[in-house]
């Protein structure tokens, strides 16, 4: 199994496609790991193949209402891939305006791995 992801340079701020792959091992953790955090900075019905996938971030914002239904949606359709997934409601940084919808992901792996937190804000910098 395989999927991409993007990476970006730190100094040049180039984004660069990758490939995740199984590990040598087989574990597929690192794939879920990306498919999960592409699939919340989706927009609902974006996908062609996956109506139900993805956050109404854009509407979220417009109409003031955070989408915690379907970040939880989101979390339970991937918390069979991991021992541990959490995705909690945080505090905007001050890069946002404050009520940005702003969630902290916590994963750990079926090998015990536990990955640095991931933050991932639906709105517009200031």
């Amino acid at each position: 199994m395989r999927t991409y992801g993007r990476t970006q340079d730190i100094l040049t701020k180039k984004l660069t496609w990758r490939e995740v792959t199984t590990g040598p091992d087989g574990s597929q953790d690192y794939i879920w790991v990306t498919t999960l955090i592409q699939t919340l900075k989706l927009n609902l019905g974006e996908s062609p193949f996956y109506a139900n996938y993805g956050i109404p971030a854009k509407q979220s914002v417009q109409q003031q209402i955070a989408p915690d239904f379907f970040v939880a949606r989101t979390q339970q359709q991937y918390s069979q891939y991991f021992a541990s997934l959490i995705i909690a409601k945080t505090a905007a940084g001050p890069a946002f305006p404050p009520g940005t919808p702003t969630y902290s992901v916590f994963i750990t792996t079926h090998q015990g791995v536990t990955i640095p937190p991931i933050v991932l804000s639906f709105g517009v910098p200031k």
